[in-house]
């Protein structure tokens, strides 16, 4: 500990309790050489140890307390006074761990933090179905994993059934762990585990209490109180209930299943911040991603975004993670709250780390993390600065790849996820056809007439030629690996150039192909991008996937020293919330008539086409419940692959008038990006039946029930 800290003048105490006299008087010698005072050693039985019989000078200076004979039968306190508790290898060494664990809730404070290190095996099998864990990454030993070293440990009388960190696990609660290998010594598995008493709130809360503000706080801090618990309640409220009165949401749903088994809460209910809501990690719709996301930057133009929108402090946003970097464009308008939804867990384990970094480091370190890409004491951050921040999973996942940051020879984070596969392509095709030289020029380019000489003479020949086009970039499975372009999303563009002048105009220059539709597609992106935009210093979308890092002229907003001013404020996210979820999963957990702006970028290209007016399918479904989420005025902003996306028919079949408010026609560009053809703008103009709770006659029909009732 005293190469972190200061043990003698930041602990006023510290109990050092072991059963080995031999041990005991090392410990002693070594502290009094120290000149520690403050550092107590206590030969005792761990089962037996008090701390109140020191604390309290019951034992009048004795390392063994005299007790009368009717205090070993008093109940022990619900909590403690010890600030910090901790086990370095030893709950593996107890014979009789379980009344050990019941006694360190008698011993911790009712705030206070207990630590565990120690070595393990166990199966996947024993703990997957067990949602209070903090996360499984790299919990599984293989079979014969674990019957080596529990063989090997026996030796030395060291235990490592699952059942002592079974324990642990089920009678505390969990806020950090990480399964860990020392690679070292043969990679024997070890895990480190920060719990808390199981009780949240306070070690005194009755059952009725925890539900309450459970029910109130669902996605919110299981810190806070609600902000409105008054007898009373107002018509809006009441029409809420009455048309929904079974609106929870899942972490409401999975902490009252814990707390009726008498079960610890899932880990993300000890966090010290609110901001990720919890999910079932061991879902398949959540491992199918392979704990890879898919985007490690961004691409829509926030910008853009920030000019349609402007939003304003009583705005609700939801909106789709992908890299986070738009949610913390929108974080710096500070609306009253953004929803943050992603299916893809590590899209918002990236998230949260850049919302743990804004809150931990200064500008310097950011900087380093996702300016550059890389930062050489990234671990030492992370366990230092940022654990503290992390839900469980984000910080396991990070720690098993730190390596992202610190690797000398890798490229970064820009170099990772699935659309790295895009960056390594071109930077394939520009070594094979000689042109690196000339993307370093493009970007020192001082001038945009210098920009397009480069592009058109030296790069885009390679680029776009019909190698690339045929062999690669036209495959399905590249499209969608590198790009995340589902099939439906292919169809939509190949649509548009069956219909397309090149196509069907009185002199053809293209095929009704899908070679021939990327290629287009491609030209009528990358080419009016080049022509409008300076990439060197005004265009970070390009600038990262063509330097693999951002610049301190070129780099989204919220890289910029202005906004870490801003979002390292410390109630800079006190509104954000991460939902690991589909969106019309959220949405229909959400409070009817309380959004104001729904961001989906180009998450309905991915739906399967309805016929026109069919009003069923997954696009109706979804734009019905967005209908009943979002207030009256409320916008959808979307962007799609197709100019007249089939979709917005059922917008406006489902209460919504449909803008289209950016029109990608061939050679010009809609923002800074230009990856997508049309941009639009749903406002809700109709509730559709049932009325949306807020409704003018729904709030008077309840004002004149409530009236008649009294």
């Amino acid at each position: 500990m005293s190469e972190f800290l200061d043990v003698p003048k930041f602990f006023s105490s510290v109990y050092l309790v072991d059963f080995s006299p031999s041990l005991c008087e090392v410990a002693r010698k070594r502290f009094a050489r120290l000149g520690w005072s403050n550092v107590k050693v206590i030969c005792e039985d761990a089962r037996k140890f008090r701390l109140e019989d020191y604390e309290n000078g019951l034992s009048g200076g004795r390392t063994t307390p005299t007790r009368s004979s009717a205090s070993y039968f008093e109940p022990r306190p619900d909590h403690g006074g010890a600030d910090l508790v901790t086990m370095s290898y030893s709950l593996s060494m107890i014979p009789d761990y379980y009344s050990v664990i019941d006694s360190l809730t008698s011993l911790l404070s009712p705030h206070g933090i207990m630590g565990v290190v120690d070595f393990y095996v166990q199966s996947k099998v024993d703990v997957s179905f067990r949602n209070y864990t903090g996360g499984l990454a790299g919990r599984h030993v293989n079979f014969l994993g674990r019957t080596f070293w529990r063989s090997w440990f026996d030796l030395d009388r060291v235990s490592l059934e699952p059942g002592r960190r079974d324990y642990l696990e089920y009678r505390l609660g969990t806020i950090l762990t990480a399964n860990l290998r020392n690679k070292a010594l043969g990679s024997i598995p070890y895990y480190i585990w920060l719990g808390c008493h199981k009780k949240p709130f306070s070690s005194s809360s009755l059952p009725h209490e925890i539900v309450e503000r459970i029910d109130a706080l669902a996605t919110e801090s299981p810190y806070l109180f609600p902000a409105n618990n008054q007898k009373g309640t107002n018509a809006l409220t009441r029409a809420v209930e009455r048309t929904a009165p079974e609106i929870r949401s899942k972490a409401f749903d999975a902490a009252v299943g814990n707390l009726s088994a008498n079960l610890p809460l899932p880990s993300f209910f000890y966090q010290n911040h609110h901001w990720r809501i919890y999910y079932d990690d061991q879902l398949e719709k959540h491992m199918q991603f392979n704990d890879e996301y898919i985007y490690a930057f961004t691409w829509e133009d926030s910008h853009v975004d920030a000019e349609l929108l402007k939003l304003g402090p009583d705005d609700v946003v939801l909106a789709i993670t992908s890299a986070g970097d738009n949610i913390l464009s929108y974080a710096m308008q500070s609306p009253a709250r953004i929803h943050a939804i992603d299916l893809n867990p590590s899209q918002n384990h990236l998230l949260e780390l850049k919302v743990a970094s804004f809150t931990a480091l200064p500008y310097e370190d950011f900087w380093k993390i996702f300016g550059e890409g890389k930062h050489p004491e990234f671990r030492s951050l992370l366990l230092s600065k940022l654990s503290p921040h992390l839900s469980s999973r984000a910080f396991q996942y990070w720690l098993d790849r730190a390596s992202i940051f610190t690797n000398d020879r890798g490229r970064g984070l820009y170099d990772t996820g699935g659309s790295k596969h895009a960056i390594r392509v071109f930077r394939w095709v520009s070594r094979l056809f000689g042109c690196r030289k000339a993307v370093k020029q493009l970007l020192e380019s001082k001038t945009l007439a210098e920009q397009r000489q480069i592009w058109h003479s030296k790069i885009r020949p390679a680029l776009l030629s019909p190698l690339v086009s045929n062999i690669v970039v036209s495959s399905e499975a590249f499209l969608w690996a590198a790009l995340g372009v589902p099939k439906n999303q292919l169809a939509m563009i190949e649509a548009d150039h069956a219909t397309s002048e090149a196509v069907t105009g009185p002199s053809p220059t293209a095929k009704n192909k899908r070679s021939h539709a990327i290629w287009h597609y491609m030209v009528n992106t990358l080419d009016p991008v080049i022509e409008t935009t300076h990439v060197g210093t005004d265009n970070p979308y390009y600038h990262v996937c063509l330097a693999g890092e951002f610049s301190p002229q070129c780099h989204p907003d919220y890289l910029s020293p202005r906004a870490h001013a801003i979002l390292s404020r410390p109630d800079a996210f006190d509104g954000l919330r991460i939902h690991t979820d589909e969106i019309e999963e959220v949405i229909a957990r959400i409070t009817p008539g309380t959004l104001t702006v729904a961001i989906v970028m180009d998450s309905m290209d991915w739906f399967d086409q309805q016929p026109a007016g069919a009003g069923t399918g997954t696009a109706a479904r979804q734009i019905a419940k967005l209908n009943r989420a979002l207030k009256m005025g409320g916008r959808v902003l979307l962007r799609s692959s197709a100019r007249r996306p089939w979709y917005i028919r059922e917008f406006e079949a489902h209460g919504f008038v449909g803008k289209q408010v950016g029109d990608r026609e061939p050679g010009r560009c809609i923002d800074r990006v230009n990856m997508y053809a049309s941009c639009w703008v749903c406002t809700k103009v109709e509730n559709l039946p049932p009325p949306t709770p807020g409704s003018e006659a729904e709030v008077g029909q309840g004002i004149a029930e409530d009236l008649l009732r009294l």
